[in-house]
């Protein structure tokens, strides 16, 4: 029995199988944790996320934001705009696309199992967060998504502002602060103000303007061993120790990769470029 915590598909389904053939998944003992964006930019958002779904109490994952976009276009109806040419409109053409909206938007921004001390969350988790605040301001994110009022999420979700949070934060603005953290954020700046358009590798340690997310003292147990996908240009290279990068490319010709929580290796399958 194995779990496998895997970075990145976005609807890369054929790779996604190809690697679960190279680890010999399979269902009845093994259980699959992903890490967010299972969808986008890659050619086979439906074949993935039909194939996830059905997976059921085997398969846990984490909302990304690209998972977030497709619910914003699927429940605001602008994927009705969107023309042959976009990758999603296979997905929203299809006749299972509204109960798979309805499932993903049903995921979790966070997934913590005190069985094995692990947390995984698509980009990251804010320095000064511990364990007890993360899953509450998650968990105010999934209410919402989950709810009636998702309109009034996604309506207030996009945006780079504010960086960090004070005392005169309003509810809104929190909201799209926790989203920011969970779902975009890769540098921080040295008061550790989240700078999320920067998207690139980590700078050379003697600039100190902006370091990687995880380089900052944190509140959360340093024990957890901490799984997080999105950024891509790590490749998968993560110096701090019990904090596992997950995302290595695959939608860009790179490598999918899977992490096994038991053994603590890692698997990798490459992948051909889009």
């Amino acid at each position: 029995m194995a779990t496998y915590a895997i970075g990145d598909i976005q609807g890369c389904f054929d790779e996604l199988q190809q690697l679960l053939n190279h680890l010999n998944f399979e269902p009845a003992k093994d259980t699959l944790w992903f890490a967010g964006d299972l969808i986008n930019r890659g050619p086979k958002s439906l074949e993935t996320l039909c194939f996830i779904k059905q997976l059921a109490n085997k398969q846990v994952s984490v909302l990304g934001n690209h998972d977030l976009h497709c619910l914003n276009l699927y429940f605001t109806k602008e994927y009705k705009k969107i023309t042959k040419s976009h990758v999603l409109y296979p997905l929203f053409q299809n006749n299972q696309c509204a109960e798979l909206m309805h499932w993903l938007s049903n995921q979790p921004l966070l997934h913590y199992d005190s069985q094995v001390n692990c947390l995984m969350v698509h980009a990251g988790i804010p320095p000064d967060w511990d364990l007890a605040t993360c899953l509450k301001k998650a968990k105010e994110i999934e209410t919402l998504l989950q709810s009636d009022k998702r309109s009034y999420l996604f309506k207030n979700m996009y945006g780079s502002e504010p960086k960090k949070l004070t005392h005169n934060t309003s509810p809104t603005d929190s909201l799209r602060f926790t989203i920011n953290s969970f779902t975009r954020m890769r540098l921080l700046d040295a008061d550790k103000s989240l700078l999320i358009k920067e998207k690139g590798k980590p700078k050379p340690k003697d600039i100190k303007s902006s370091k990687p997310w995880f380089s900052f003292p944190r509140k959360l147990d340093k024990n957890i061993t901490l799984l997080f996908g999105h950024w891509a240009a790590l490749e998968g290279k993560c110096p701090i120790k019990n904090i596992e990068a997950l995302d290595t490319g695959c939608v860009w010709g790179k490598n999918l990769t899977a992490y096994c929580i038991e053994t603590k290796q890692r698997h990798c399958i490459n992948c051909h470029k889009k």
